[in-house]
Parts: C-alpha cells; sequence; structure tokens
C-alpha cells in the first residue's frame, strides 16, 4: 500500500487514507531517515484519531501516551535515544506492545528482535520533488 504525501498541508490528508487502510494491526514500525516526517505523519494520524492533547515526539520520554476519540489509549514510541535494549525491558515495553491499542513506534529499527511478528512495517521516504512517500 502506499500513500503520497504532496505537501505538507495534505498530511491530515494522507493520514485519514492511512487510517481507513491501515487493516487491524496495532504496532505500527514507522521507518525513515531523519527529517523524513515519521513524527509529523504520526501526529496527523493522533489527530484525525481524535487525540485532543498536544502530541510531541516523545524523543526524552520514550513513549507518551494519548487517548483517542474513542476514549482509548494509544502510545507513540521513540527509541531514537536508546542506548541499550535493557532500557527498554526496564519500560515494560510488552505491556505496551501486547496491549491491544495502538503503538506507533519511530527508529524501531534500534529495538528490532524486541519487536512483535504483527508488527506493521511503515516507510517514509522523501522524494526528490519534497513529497513522501507512505508505504506499509
Amino acid at each position: 500500500m502506499q500513500i503520497r504525501i504532496e505537501s505538507l498541508d495534505r498530511v491530515h490528508e494522507a493520514a485519514r487514507e492511512f487510517i481507513e487502510k491501515k487493516g487491524e494491526g496495532k504496532v505500527f514500525a514507522f521507518y525513515g531517515k531523519m527529517g523524513a516526517g515519521k513524527t509529523t505523519f504520526i501526529k496527523a494520524v493522533c489527530e484525525e484519531l481524535g487525540v485532543a492533547d498536544v502530541i510531541t515526539s516523545p524523543t526524552f520520554a520514550i513513549v507518551n501516551e494519548y487517548t483517542d476519540g474513542k476514549g482509548n489509549p494509544l502510545y507513540h514510541f521513540d527509541f531514537y535515544r536508546i542506548k541499550k535494549l535493557e532500557e527498554v525491558y526496564d519500560m515494560g515495553y510488552e505491556d505496551y506492545f501486547d496491549s491491544g491499542c495502538l503503538c506507533f513506534l519511530e527508529w524501531p529499527e534500534l529495538i528490532e528482535e524486541l519487536l512483535p511478528e504483527d508488527a506493521v512495517k511503515v516507510t517514509i521516504t522523501e522524494e526528490e520533488d519534497g513529497s513522501r512517500l507512505v508505504e506499509f
């Protein structure tokens, strides 16, 4: 599945399309270079799901918990600053991944061996024209 984001002002449109087409998966692993737009896209997806909180990258907290428009928790992870897998074990990652709630992971390559088998791989790439391609 592919979704093209032509420009930043179309990111919410792309987020709605992602939600429609994402299937039944719960854990989404977002891959992409620094600056590809992972956080921006996840933020738009969360907003389209009805999250009313201010959505920020959990770079220092590792995980932010939000509540969607239906009262369900969802989790946004950023593993960029992880130095050792022990840090992820210590935070109780399995409780999150096994919760049945949506989990959006940035920098999943740093915890690849801990990802659930059914995690959905989402790749965001910046195209030469500045648009973004979301593939999953």
